[in-house]
C-alpha cells in the first residue's frame, strides 16, 4: 500500500493541473466575449450618431437647394421647443432638489452661457457654407477634436495615453482621403464668395461645439442627462426664438408651404431631437473626444446617401476613408483613459456653497481611477423620483 502523505501528493498533482486547465480559458474567453461585445456596441453607438447627423444634412440640403427654404435658425429653434417640451417639463414635475426651480436657483447663469453657446456653434458652422467651399468646412471641422482633447485635459483632467493619440491621427487621416475624393471628383461646391471670412466662422463655430461638448460631458457624468437637455430646452428656445425674430422672420415669410415641406421640416426635427437626446448617452459611456471622432463617418454617410440621391460621383477612396476612420476608432477605444485625480472632488460644483458629505478619503487622493472609452468604473448618476 501507498503511504497515506504519498497519496495525497499524488492527487493533488492529478487534479491540480486539469482544474488549471478548466477554468483559465473558461475566464479567458469569458472577459474577450464581453471586451468584443463592448466595443462593438460602443462603435455602433456613435455610428448611430453619424446616422442622424447624415439624416439632418440631407434634409437641410433638401430644405435650402430644392425649396429655397434657408431658415437654419427656424430649423434649431424646433429642436429646442421639443427638447422644452420633454426634458424642461420633466425638470418641473421633479421633488426635491432636482427640480427645475432649485436647479435655476443654483445654476441658472451657467446653463445660460452654455444655451448661447449651444446656438451659436449651430448658427455659425451652418453660416459658414455660404462663404467658403464644402472640402474647407469638412476640414476645418475637424477642429473640434483638439478643442475637446485640451478642454477635456484641463478642465475634466482626463490623461491619454500614446494609442489614444494614435487613434485619432488615424482618424483625421481618414477624413483628409475623404476630402482628397471630394478634391479628386470635383466635388467642391464653388470656391466661395469670401473664404476667409468662411473659414474663420468654421473655426469659431467648431471652438464652441468643442466647449459645448466638453461641458455636456462634465454635466452627464455629474450631475443629469435630463437637467442637461431640459437646461438646453429652456434657455436655447429662449434664446433661438430671439435670434430667429430679429434675423430670419423675413426668410420664414417667403417660405412656400406645402406637405412636402412640412415633412422635411418635421424630418429634420425628429433627427436633431434624436441626436441631442442621444448624445449624452453616448458621451456619458465613452467621452466628448470618442463621439467627436465617431461623428466623422456622418460626411461619408452623407456621401454615400448622395450617390444616389444627388447623383455624387464615386470613388474609391471614399471606402478606403470609411475603413481608415472605424480602424482609429478602434484603436482609440481599445485603451483606457484615466482621471487625473478622484472624481469625487468635482461634487463641491453640484451644490455650490455646501459641504460636500462624502465619507473623507484616508490619505492623498490616488490619481488611478480610471474609466475607458468602453464605459465607466465609477457610480452611476443616482436615480430621481419623477412626480
Amino acid at each position: 500500500m501507498m503511504p497515506e502523505h504519498q497519496n495525497h501528493v499524488v492527487t493533488t498533482i492529478e487534479t491540480m493541473p486539469s482544474e488549471t486547465v478548466t477554468a483559465s480559458p473558461s475566464l479567458f474567453q469569458r472577459m474577450k466575449k464581453v471586451f468584443n461585445r463592448e466595443l462593438l456596441l460602443t462603435l455602433a453607438l456613435g455610428q448611430v450618431l453619424s446616422l442622424l447627423i447624415c439624416g439632418i444634412g440631407l434634409t437641410s440640403k433638401y430644405l435650402a437647394d430644392d425649396y429655397h427654404a434657408n431658415t437654419p435658425v427656424f430649423q434649431c429653434f424646433l429642436n429646442y421647443i421639443l427638447l422644452f417640451l420633454v426634458y424642461t417639463t420633466t425638470l418641473a414635475v421633479r421633488q426635491g432638489e432636482e427640480n427645475l426651480l432649485a436647479i435655476l436657483k443654483r445654476r441658472w447663469w451657467k446653463y445660460m452661457i452654455l444655451g448661447l453657446i449651444d446656438i451659436e456653434a449651430n448658427y455659425l458652422v451652418i453660416k459658414a457654407y455660404q462663404y467658403t467651399t464644402l472640402t474647407s468646412v469638412q476640414l476645418l471641422d475637424c477642429f473640434v477634436i483638439p478643442v475637446v482633447l485640451l478642454l477635456s485635459w484641463f478642465f475634466l483632467l482626463v490623461r491619454y495615453k500614446v494609442l489614444h493619440f494614435v487613434g485619432v491621427g488615424v482618424c483625421l487621416l481618414g477624413m483628409g482621403c475623404m476630402v482628397g475624393a471630394d478634391v479628386l471628383v470635383g466635388r467642391q461646391q464653388g470656391l466661395g464668395d469670401h473664404k476667409l471670412l468662411g473659414d474663420l466662422l468654421v473655426l469659431a463655430g467648431a471652438t464652441l461645439y468643442g466647449i459645448s461638448n466638453v461641458c455636456e460631458e462634465f454635466i452627464v457624468k455629474n450631475l443629469s442627462r435630463v437637467e442637461f437637455l431640459g437646461m438646453m430646452g429652456l434657455f436655447g428656445s429662449f434664446f433661438s426664438g430671439i435670434q430667429l425674430a430679429i434675423m430670419e422672420h423675413k426668410e420664414l415669410l417667403k417660405v412656400q408651404w406645402d406637405w412636402q415641406i412640412g415633412l422635411l421640416y418635421i424630418g429634420f426635427s425628429a433627427c436633431m431631437f434624436g441626436l441631442y437626446s442621444f448624445m449624452p448617452v453616448v458621451i456619458k459611456r465613452t467621452s466628448a473626444t470618442a463621439v467627436n471622432l465617431s461623428l466623422l463617418t456622418a460626411d461619408l454617410y452623407s456621401l454615400f446617401c448622395g450617390l444616389f440621391l444627388f447623383q455624387y460621383k464615386f470613388s474609391g477612396l471614399y471606402l478606403l476613408s470609411f475603413i481608415i476612420v472605424i480602424l482609429g476608432l478602434v484603436l482609440y477605444y481599445s485603451s483606457s483613459t484615466y482621471v487625473a485625480q478622484d472624481p469625487r472632488v468635482y461634487k463641491q460644483f453640484r451644490n455650490v456653497g455646501n459641504a460636500i458629505t462624502d465619507t473623507p478619503t484616508l490619505g492623498p487622493l490616488e490619481p488611478s481611477v480610471t474609466y475607458t472609452s468602453l464605459g465607466q468604473e465609477i457610480e452611476e448618476e443616482p436615480r430621481v423620483r419623477v412626480a
